[in-house]
């Protein structure tokens, strides 16, 4: 993946590599990341790799620790799905206030959102249907207009983050999401807070087959990260120098 030449995109575009590596195992828990051979193997100087790591930490998915630096944070599939719920809870607690509060410019937004959703699944695109999705529900903690409310679902999101696009890689996903994204919608539209809520809720929450197919997911990625490549074949023995002892 290309690093862009702006720094904010440059930032950015480091940040998502980091966090896919550590959803998908490349940088398994415990791991140490160096900023120096980080910044080496994405072709960028050290600060947006400072940046990112601070960023990592203040989301829970790296520790920074005295002496050793930062370090990958463990996340086992159970503790995921612990989040998930939380995460649920918040956004349909959003979603509730948003029936009541959303704007008419606010609803524009969402609607806006909606539609780059759609034509992100059109195009099959489950990464460029996840930036949109970041969007749709960025839209929903604003109109929540609790700005508390909003930075604790926005600081639980970023936490999720790589797990989130990883569920919307599982097959029918996107076009799952949408539909269920169409329900908030109307929910929201229509000013009815109770299925507002109960739509996000059933939205988000990852449990029987969802947690199922995600622990699936995050397994399979794993364990591809970390297949050994090729044994290196054996070198040949060096021969001796002609006319040297060889002790035996």
């Amino acid at each position: 993946m290309p690093v862009p030449a702006t720094p904010p995109k440059r930032s950015l575009a480091v940040r998502e590599m980091i966090e896919e590596r550590i959803a998908d195992g490349r940088y398994p828990p415990g791991m140490r990341l160096d900023e120096v051979a980080l910044a080496k193997e994405f072709g960028v100087s050290r600060t947006p790799v400072r940046e990112t790591l601070i960023q990592l930490s203040s989301s829970g998915m790296v520790d920074l620790r005295p002496r050793r630096g930062a370090v990958v944070a463990d996340a086992s599939p159970h503790r995921i799905c612990e989040m998930f719920e939380v995460m649920a809870e918040l956004e349909a607690m959003c979603g509730r206030l948003a029936a009541r509060r959303i704007t008419d410019q606010e609803q524009a937004d969402l609607m806006k959102t909606h539609h780059a959703c759609e034509r992100a699944r059109d195009q099959g695109s489950a990464d460029a249907y996840f930036i949109e999705n970041e969007a749709f529900h960025q839209v929903i903690y604003g109109a929540a207009h609790n700005a508390f409310l909003a930075e604790q679902a926005g600081q639980l999101q970023r936490r999720l983050r790589p797990f989130r696009r990883l569920q919307l890689r599982i097959r029918n996903r996107v076009g799952t999401s949408f539909a269920e994204h169409q329900a908030i919608v109307d929910a929201l539209v229509a000013g009815d807070g109770d299925k507002a809520a109960q739509a996000l809720r059933q939205h988000v929450i990852v449990q029987g087959e969802r947690y199922g197919d995600l622990v699936a997911s995050i397994t399979h990625m794993k364990s591809v990260a970390r297949e050994p490549g090729p044994s290196p074949r054996p070198k040949a023995p060096k021969r001796p120098a002609t006319g040297r002892r060889v002790r035996t």
